[in-house]
């Protein structure tokens, strides 16, 4: 790869609510944004999203439905070798703060997937691309 193609590359960001969705949905996330993304493109999570996931995964109070999902999200995280990008936790209160606020700070190289509409109306409002879900099938760009 040349060194100008990998200038070129894009982030997309996925937040914990878009790694439930081929669980809750049954939609493939991957060849999703396959199909929408006319950019190259690395998948990636923050380790905030990780744990978040993993403590949905084996939360005895979440219900099954939400844990099976949280279950399938990990195992496609590792199917798919998804990089796992560190942030420092004391200086994040949540994770959808630390999002925005890497996000922000990589404008022009970040797409965010998620389906937190108060997340999506933070990160547009800082000129964020987002990914969603439209009608519980399939992925949009925004």
């Amino acid at each position: 790869m040349s060194l100008h193609s990998k200038i070129l590359r894009k982030t997309v960001l996925l937040d914990t609510n878009f790694l439930l969705i081929p669980g809750q949905f049954g939609v493939d996330i991957f060849a999703g944004l396959y199909g929408i993304c006319s950019f190259q493109y690395e998948v990636c999570v923050l380790d905030a999203t990780l744990a978040e996931l993993d403590g949905i995964a084996s939360d005895k109070k979440a219900s099954a439905k939400n844990r099976r999902a949280a279950g399938l999200g990990l195992q496609l995280l590792k199917a798919k070798a998804v990089k796992v990008i560190k942030v420092e936790r004391k200086v994040f209160k949540s994770t959808d703060k630390a999002i925005l606020d890497f996000a922000a700070a990589n404008r022009d190289s970040v797409v965010v997937a998620t389906q937190d509409k108060e997340l999506r109306e933070k990160l547009r409002a800082k000129g964020v691309s987002v990914v969603v879900l439209r009608q519980r099938q399939y992925l949009v760009l925004q």
